[in-house]
């Protein structure tokens, strides 16, 4: 161990070689106390006594693996401890010499002696800039423990007692003062310098991005959203539907998809729910028309889900906008539920596509174009579809019960419950289905349970889910039975009959016959359409394309083979149910359906259940299409060079351009008729003549101005009382009709010049009523007569 002045450079040589390693070692192991300090040295030195073993196991090493002396062996501050030359101050010299830092000697590589040396002197200055304390002399750099700081502090004070003059006190004071810009120098090379290194590279690191404003990042949102999956299918299934019924919105206002009578009918049921649910939402099933019958709005299919629609406008003008409108849509949110729905199930985005198209578009719907209430089936598939998210339920990947979500399951009975609202013509089989689908799911959740002795995992929000979404789908649908069983109990010969049914039930070739508003296979099928009794409701064709991928689907899928068979199944037993009485004559299918299910007797078109058929067709189609497109992207990713790829991936889409194509049409938009002016400033309760069925959907549409009461109508049934007002105003103006219509409570008759030819009202229209107690005026192309 070597000891000496602190800064003066006069020390002692160390020991090298072994002795210089075991022998302090040894000394603290045998507890011998260390050798007092020399009378030269003062209280600045702070020299440590003998190191103890924690000490010696501390000790830093030169890069040859040299043991180097530490501060607790006594080293001093002027010795080289590796190789025991003498310097005046290592410190100062390198920092002067190599212009250099105590880091950047580390940079450099001259030794972990070196900086030990740089870092670990004597000076009080420098210790209390390391983080020591004035009394132990070490920095807990070095490694020292808090053991090696106490020997130091009580050999200190030892030495300091023994050896305290004023002259060697001073003399070390004037050493410690000679370096003074030593000690700055170090201190600002251990302490200031340090983060010189962190800063010096900074510079070369690329300028830190700025933090985006408000409206950077509400930008950034927006275009995410644009080029979302959905945000991309919705605004296709819309373009697509432009383009599907065009030329629907080329004069909306003044045309009307195939003829003008039902969707007229159809256009004034919109404009009343929203009207009458802003002046007077009790009376909403007390209509303006069939004067005076009550419960007159539940006569048909009401629509009335529309009826946020119908607050929007008013007149006539605006009703037929509004239809046309609500057309395109009806068609754009079918087209996007079956996307949904199939993509739900696991289909790719072209296959799912297909299978939105197919849905929509199928060559038998064309038929159905003046019957929005039939068009209008995209809440079902979309329902279905968040139902099945909401319960994470997949048919390509089973149940996954971390994909289970509440909120999908309040909207999937919403939409349900929304679905059901717009009539029962299509809505009553969906709600059964549901029913079905429900007591099924029940049934194999207790059967796996049983099975297995473990449960499913399903939880309990999800069950109040289902129950809350059930009773609300259930509330709407007995709200909306209500009415029409009060039409049945006033109007009992208006129920249906099996011989009703028989008369619109298609035979099997049906399937395969096309209806006349079809492009591709209208002119085709005209011979096989003369064969059938009621073409328009049998002309079943959903698309010999789609039957095409839907056989395919049957042998090459990414659906397993029980599902495609499942699905097989659900095709077979759906057409038999379209086909009515023609299956064995409906007693296994359509017949007991029709006894024993309430409301399924109100159902007199039988062939409106190939919307299942179709629905089923597009997923088996669904499964297919992605098969082959997972086969063309394995192929395009394995080929070499890969120019073939896209027009393999291009080749895909050929699939979704065949059932496009199949799907367009030539349907007709005729003029709807003219509001007669007379309409405008009529008082009601008021009759129109000549009154029938055709002509008083016209009718109904017209007063849409005022929504006055008119005794004219037009629905699924006739009421008998309109039978007779049209039997007894054959002979009007003459005092057996005038006085039935007072009696009746109508106050206007309106009859139409223009529609009189042929009728009595030919020949009466010009003659003299001042004997009937009447007045008649001339409106326009209208003779008003005022009872």
């Amino acid at each position: 161990m070597t000891t000496g002045q602190s800064g003066t450079g006069k020390a002692r040589p160390a020991p090298t070689g072994a002795g210089a390693e075991i022998r302090p070692a040894t000394a603290a192991a045998a507890g011998t106390p260390a050798p007092p300090a020399r009378t030269s040295d003062t209280a600045s030195d702070k020299a440590p006594a003998a190191p103890t073993a924690e000490s010696a196991a501390h000790r830093l090493r030169s890069a040859d693996g040299t043991t180097t002396g530490a501060a607790t062996n006594g080293s001093p501050k002027g010795t080289n401890a590796t190789t025991g030359d003498n310097e005046r101050d290592p410190a100062k010299n390198d920092v002067v010499k190599d212009g250099d830092t105590a880091i950047g000697r580390r940079d450099r590589g001259r030794g972990r002696a070196r900086r030990w040396w740089a870092k670990g002197g004597a000076a009080k200055d420098d210790a209390a800039k390391d983080g020591d304390t004035a009394k132990d002399g070490d920095t807990a750099k070095d490694g020292d423990t808090a053991k090696d700081g106490d020997a130091a502090k009580d050999n200190t004070k030892d030495a300091t007692a023994k050896a305290g003059t004023k002259d060697d006190t001073a003399k070390d004071g004037d050493a410690a003062k000679n370096e003074k810009a030593d000690d700055d120098a170090r201190v600002k090379a251990d302490g200031e310098a340090k983060p010189a290194g962190p800063d010096r590279w900074e510079a070369f690191a690329s300028a830190p991005e700025p933090k985006p404003s408000i409206f950077s990042r509400a930008g950034r949102a927006v275009g995410r959203f644009l080029v979302h999956e959905w945000t991309l299918a919705s605004l296709g299934a819309l373009a697509l539907a432009v383009l599907m019924t065009w030329p629907t919105l080329r004069y909306p206002r003044y045309t009307l998809p195939q003829d003008y009578w039902d969707p007229s009918l159809q256009a004034w049921q919109m404009a009343w729910s929203g009207h009458i649910l802003l002046t007077d939402p009790a009376h909403l099933w007390q209509s303006n028309t069939f004067f005076p019958e009550l419960w007159s709005f539940a006569f048909s299919d009401t629509l009335l889900g529309y009826a946020p629609a119908g607050m929007l406008g008013s007149g006539p003008e605006d009703a037929v906008l509004r239809y046309n409108i609500m057309f395109v849509l009806a068609h754009a949110l079918a087209t996007l539920g079956a996307y949904a729905l199939a993509r739900q199930l696991g289909a790719g985005r072209i296959g799912a596509a297909v299978a939105g198209v197919s849905y929509t578009y199928a060559p038998w719907l064309l038929a159905q174009a003046g019957h929005l209430h039939v068009l209008s089936n995209g809440g079902i598939p979309l329902a279905l579809a968040m139902l099945a998210r909401g319960h994470g339920w997949s048919l390509r990947h089973g149940y996954r019960p971390e994909r289970r979500h509440d909120g999908w399951i309040y909207a999937g009975w919403l939409v349900a419950a929304w679905q059901l609202s717009l009539g029962f013509g299509i809505g009553l089989p969906f709600a059964y289905l549901l029913g079905g689908a429900v007591v099924v799911a029940v049934v194999l959740f207790y059967a796996r349970r049983l099975r297995t002795g473990q449960a499913v995992p399903f939880g309990r929000r999800l069950l109040v889910a289902d129950l809350l979404g059930g009773l609300l789908f259930a509330g709407v649908g007995l709200l909306m039975a209500f009415p029409f069983f009060k039409v049945t109990e006033l109007h009992p010969y208006a129920e249906r009959t099996i011989g009703d049914i028989s008369a619109f039930s298609p035979p099997a070739s049906g399937f395969v016959t096309a209806p006349p508003e079809s492009r591709i296979w209208g002119g085709l099928h005209e011979g096989a359409r003369a064969a059938l009794p009621w073409h328009p409701e049998m002309t079943l064709l959903p698309g010999f394309v789609l039957y095409a991928l839907a056989l395919g689907g049957l042998f090459f899928s990414v659906w397993r083979l029980r599902h495609r068979l499942l699905l097989l199944a659900g095709v077979l037993v759906t057409m038999a149910f379209a086909m009515g009485t023609r299956f064995f004559d409906g007693t296994f299918t359509y017949v007991p359906l029709f006894d024993h299910v309430p409301g399924w007797n109100a159902l007199r078109t039988p062939g409106r259940l190939m919307l299942w058929t179709t629905l089923l067709l597009g997923l088996l189609a669904a499964g297919a299409v992605t098969a082959l497109t997972d086969r063309v992207r394995e192929l395009t990713a394995q080929r070499i060079p890969s120019w073939p790829g896209p027009w393999l991936r291009t080749a895909t889409l050929l699939p979704l351009l065949l059932v496009t194509v199949e799907g367009l049409n030539t349907t007709p938009h005729p003029v709807v008729p003219t509001q007669p002016a007379a309409m405008r400033t009529a008082e009601g309760p008021l009759l129109v003549l000549p009154s029938e069925q055709s002509l008083d959907q016209h009718v109904m549409l017209w007063s849409t101005s005022g929504f006055p009461d008119v005794v004219n109508g037009g629905s699924g049934f006739t009421p008998r009382q309109l039978d007779d007002v049209r039997r007894v105003s054959q002979s009007f103006p003459n005092q057996t009709s005038v006085d039935y219509l007072r009696t009746l409570g109508v106050r206007t008759v309106v009859l139409l010049r223009g529609q009189v030819a042929g009728t009595p009202w030919e020949i009466s229209i010009d003659q003299p009523v001042d004997s009937l107690g009447i007045t008649r005026q001339e409106v326009g192309s209208a003779v008003v007569y005022r009872l």
